[in-house]
């Protein structure tokens, strides 16, 4: 994204030229995290890449935090309304079973990379430097994806009760947050685990979040 493409949204009076704007400044956030991590992007960054000012940014999203949880719930809207096919793959000639149900979560959740690094951020990086009000719209936004995805659940695995699912999505999310980083370690760590001595210390993202949550769901309905 170049300053010359960004000069159109200047002067941004419509709520249409608003909006293009606010998806450009989102569309930025995306673009910056394929280089560097959420922690390393500032909001002059962002701006810089939109082709703003920092204070147009800001009219926006008050934050480089609010910038990233909109760009989160952006991203579940986008694999939740992607997930539906995956989960019907799953079990193409009969009834779903737990374990084929949460691998499909699982892999479909790992083939979205923006989307698990932003969980990863949520509880450490995107909640901080928010005030109430925007806290509170984000995290209802969120809530409401979440509801979401807990119902598609339950079409596939039909005992679950609402607040079961709600239960194994809450998890889901968890296990995602803490898993991402460990299977994406730095450089050097990566390295370092070539060592055959150290070879258990890798973490497969997938396979470690589908046998987790299969755990899970297979505990949560025992408990039922």
């Amino acid at each position: 994204m170049t300053d010359g493409g960004a000069a159109g949204f200047q002067r941004a009076r419509s709520a249409e030229q608003r909006e293009a704007r606010r998806r450009a400044i989102l569309a930025a956030a995306a673009e910056s995290l394929e280089e560097m991590p959420v922690g390393d992007v500032s909001l002059r960054e962002l701006a810089r890449r939109v082709g703003l000012s920092k204070t147009n940014v800001v009219r926006y999203f008050e934050t480089r935090e609010a910038v990233f949880f909109a760009l989160l719930n952006q991203s579940f809207d986008q694999w939740l309304d992607e997930l539906p096919a995956d989960l019907a793959a799953a079990a193409p000639s009969g009834p779903a079973s737990p374990a084929s149900v949460t691998d499909a979560l699982a892999r479909s959740l790992a083939r979205r990379r923006l989307l698990c690094e932003l969980l990863s951020s949520l509880g450490t990086e995107l909640e901080r430097n928010l005030s109430a009000e925007t806290a509170r719209e984000f995290k209802l936004t969120h809530t409401r994806a979440q509801t979401r995805l807990a119902a598609l659940l339950r079409e596939h695995l039909t005992a679950l009760t609402p607040a079961a699912a709600r239960e194994l999505v809450s998890t889901a999310i968890l296990l995602t947050a803490g898993l991402w980083p460990f299977a994406h370690p730095s450089p050097a760590v990566t390295e370092a685990q070539q060592d055959p001595g150290l070879a258990h210390t890798r973490v497969d993202f997938a396979d470690r979040l589908s046998r987790a949550l299969h755990v899970t769901a297979t505990g949560i309905l025992q408990l039922m």
